[in-house]
């Protein structure tokens, strides 16, 4: 399914023999260092879009991750600790205890955190994450480049590497690329995507199926460990890629498939070996879930024009065509929309830029989610999303991320029309070559992105760096208040600095609601946990009964509470005073804290602090 575009010959007027071979050897080499060159070039663009983040691994915070950074910290800080405690990754009960979290319906990315928990356990999960997020972003420009260099313009030539480049580049830092690198590494690291599709490719040449289905099966086992939903959305656009590259041959198209059956069966195989306990741990484990509903999440059709916020032609009013700063699934500008139009008439001919537009069209389309919504007007037409939106594993997707599944294909078409440029250049059609390129920098210029922003992340509190927790900490839990939750998950940084030595109540996490088995993020609430969020919101002690504090014993039994923690701060009376109500007793100032030591109160001992 791959297709060759004639490169200039650059041998032609060398003589044969030596002469011949000498010149060769020099191109090849040559080529070598453009390929060093353009790959160290992608790694230090990554390293210059989180720079911030790596200029403070010890209290740097991206500015625009919520809380998905302390999250994906503890995953790869308890990933880690388990391996140097020989238990298994794929559960855990330091958090939401004692119901525990299912990593592997968490998207812990074992595919980098196993490999790297050395790293995390000497270094810290912040350096594992930004490791993370940045070989993600420097990894997938690469593998596109050797994809594209490689497979799509095979030539040796400068002018052909270049090409390759720019729409590798492309594809590494897209805007939507940029925007999840704010908090999700599982939706950068995408640099295994391109050998899959290369190695399917292989397969139906149908003449290695055994050994080629073995690398397949090791191929989509590590991107399952890396992300799922990835691989499903680019999946689809593979899908459309080869239905629209097949149709003009379908005899041969239906050759190569029946040729490629046993290397997939055998890759199929490998991949089930792999992945088969973990995938069954994750949808039928303890704390398995059903799937998670996200509402409408489509894209606005304004956003596929409108510039990404964080690049040198951000726009900040951008921003209303997003559910937040991590999720700019399109944003690919009003020129690089024009240029890519104006590409598939130039470049029509070639079958590689059909199916490129035709994954751009039905995965802009499917972005767009079920009700079409121009300039944030709902227009009430119905669009195929719809047919799929309930469907078992699309049901969790969020449909604005399917935009995503175009990237490869811009990417091919940046490369296959800057490729001809560069030929055109030495012809008689020297004006439309120019005028792609004046076109292509009006087009990438304005998404070049900036250093994504970084802060100083709240600081743990003294009485868990002290190790003070540890006069109030026996076999039960540590019960922060309000209660650890996807709103405030400062907790899962307390518990990484104070080495895993207690487990915590709540906490942020993707688990199952016990009715319906629906996915929702958090532990469910519980009385007390509800109680608290309302004091904190209103700055009001609430009404305190006998009822309330039985309910507050039941939870802090259920949590097996050994000490509730507030960290002192300026305003802290409503939930210092709604704790003391609770639990018949004042706090005790410890360090930078208010502690309520309950071990007697939920042993059911007479408590000695009252």
């Amino acid at each position: 399914m791959t297709e060759t575009l004639p490169d200039v010959q650059l041998l032609e007027e060398a003589r044969p023999g030596r002469v011949r071979s000498a010149v060769r050897r020099s191109v090849v080499q040559r080529g070598r260092l453009v390929d060093l060159a353009i790959m160290a070039t992608f790694t230090v663009a990554a390293i210059y879009v989180m720079s911030n983040l790596w200029s403070d691994l010890q209290s740097g915070y991206l500015f625009n991750a919520g809380r998905d950074q302390a999250m994906w910290e503890w995953f790869f800080a308890d990933t880690a600790h388990a391996l140097a405690q020989f238990r298994s990754p794929l559960f855990s009960d330091l958090q939401n205890y004692p119901l525990g979290v299912n990593l592997m319906a968490n998207t812990a990315m074992f595919g980098i955190s196993i490999p790297l928990a050395p790293i995390t356990l000497i270094f810290g999960p912040t350096a594992t994450y930004a490791i993370g997020l940045t070989a993600g972003l420097g990894g997938t420009a690469i593998a596109w480049y050797w994809a594209f260099s490689r497979h799509v313009l095979t030539g040796v030539s400068v002018r052909s590497k270049i090409a390759a480049a720019v729409g590798a580049g492309f594809c590494g830092f897209a805007p939507a690329m940029i925007s999840h690198a704010n908090g999700h590494p599982n939706f950068v690291a995408f640099f295994v995507l391109p050998f899959i599709f290369l190695q399917v490719v292989r397969i139906s040449n149908g003449k290695r199926p055994v050994r080629d289905g073995i690398v397949l099966g090791l191929l989509v086992a590590w991107q399952i460990f890396l992300g799922e939903e990835p691989l499903l959305i680019f999946t689809m656009s593979a899908m459309v890629f080869g239905a629209a590259y097949a149709l003009p041959d379908l005899a041969k198209s239906r050759q190569a498939i029946k040729r490629a059956m046993p290397g997939l069966v055998i890759g199929g195989a490998v991949t089930l070996l792999i992945t088969a306990v973990p995938l069954w741990s994750q949808f039928f484990g303890p704390a398995s879930y059903d799937g998670v509903s996200h509402g409408q999440a489509g894209n606005d059709t304004a956003a596929l024009t409108t510039f990404p916020t964080e690049s040198v032609a951000g726009d900040p009013e951008g921003a209303e065509f997003r559910m937040n700063p991590t999720e700019e699934n399109a944003y690919f500008g009003w020129p690089l929309v024009l240029l890519l139009l104006g590409a598939t008439v130039w470049l029509w001919r070639i079958r590689l830029t059909r199916a490129a537009a035709a994954v751009i069209v039905v995965m802009g389309v499917l972005s767009l989610g079920s009700e079409l919504t121009i300039d944030g007007d709902k227009t009430g037409i119905t669009l195929p999303w719809k047919l799929l939106a309930d469907l078992p594993l699309f049901e969790s997707v969020l449909e604005s991320r399917f935009a995503m599944g175009a990237i490869p294909a811009i990417g091919l078409l940046l490369t296959l029309g800057t490729y001809r440029a560069f030929v055109e250049l030495r012809g008689p059609r020297r004006t439309a070559a120019g005028v792609w390129l004046v076109a292509l920098a009006v087009a990438m210029i304005p998404l070049i992105p900036t250093p994504i922003d970084a802060d100083q992340r709240s600081a743990t509190p003294e009485f868990i760096t002290s190790g003070s927790w540890e006069n109030y900490v026996s076999d039960g839990t540590l019960v922060t208040v309000p209660v650890a939750s996807a709103e405030d998950a400062r907790a899962l940084s307390w518990q990484v600095d104070a080495d895993f030595g207690f487990p915590i109540a709540g906490g942020y996490f993707v688990g199952p609601d016990s009715k319906t088995r629906a996915g929702i993020y958090g532990a469910e609430s519980r009385p007390t946990s509800t109680l608290l969020v309302n004091a904190k919101q209103t700055g009001k002690v609430p009404l305190i009964d006998v009822g309330t504090r039985a309910n507050a014993l039941t939870d802090l039994r259920y949590w097996h509470a050994d000490v509730l923690v507030l960290p002192r701060f300026s305003g802290d009376d409503a939930l210092r005073h709604t704790v003391d109500e609770l639990v018949g007793f004042d706090a005790k100032r410890v360090d930078d804290v208010w502690v309520w030591d309950v071990r007697d109160l939920v042993s059911g001992k007479t408590s000695n602090q009252s």
